[in-house]
């Protein structure tokens, strides 16, 4: 059975949607909150006929301090527009978090990060532009044997395929109204897929 292990899963949807998509899969969700994840778990639990899913788990962890039992375990560990600690982790600001990240790799697994941060944020100094956060993240996992596979800006397909709360609030970023796009205002998904070598 594959693995696919959700990191920062917040509320869990992204988690409960990939796990709805795919039966073969294992989809464990992964975040620091209980109370964030609360809901998704109960409905996972569930009967099948009210919408429980048995290859849908979540797990209690920091991403800096991910369970020894879950190492090496996933064939694709995702990450979806983070914040904090985490999103630094991405970017390789945080070496503690990236470490986490890194360890639940399986050995010809892969990691995909989906990033949106934006300059409005206050981040910093943080990438916020597609180019800038792949030239963060690309080197810091390099480092630790991963290839860069896939780096360009999400499609809203993708973004919404997720199905994580953030893609709504990315669409809703990205028009104004009847006035159509306002590029001053939009919020950029970008992808980054990289792959143990």
């Amino acid at each position: 059975m594959r693995v696919t292990i959700d990191v920062g899963t917040g509320d869990g949807r992204a988690v409960l949607a990939t796990a709805a998509r795919d039966p073969s899969t294992l989809v464990l969700g992964i975040d620091a909150s209980a109370a964030a994840m609360a809901v998704a778990s109960r409905r996972a639990a569930g009967p099948a006929r009210k919408g429980g899913l048995e290859n849908a788990r979540f797990v209690l962890a920091a991403a800096e301090a991910v369970p020894a039992d879950l190492a090496g375990r996933a064939d694709l560990v995702t990450v979806l527009f983070p914040w904090g600690s985490l999103l630094r982790g991405c970017v390789g600001r945080d070496e503690a978090v990236a470490r986490g990240l890194i360890a639940l790799v399986a050995p010809s697994g892969a990691l995909e990060l989906m990033l949106a941060p934006a300059d409005r944020d206050g981040l910093g100094g943080m990438p916020t532009t597609t180019h800038s956060i792949v030239e963060a993240t690309a080197p810091a996992f390099d480092a630790e044997g991963f290839q860069l596979v896939v780096a360009r800006e999400a499609t809203p397909a993708e973004v919404a395929a997720t199905g994580s709360s953030w893609a709504r609030r990315l669409g809703a970023t990205r028009s104004t109204g009847a006035h159509g796009v306002n590029d001053a205002n939009r919020r950029v998904a970008t992808l980054i897929r990289l792959a143990r070598r």
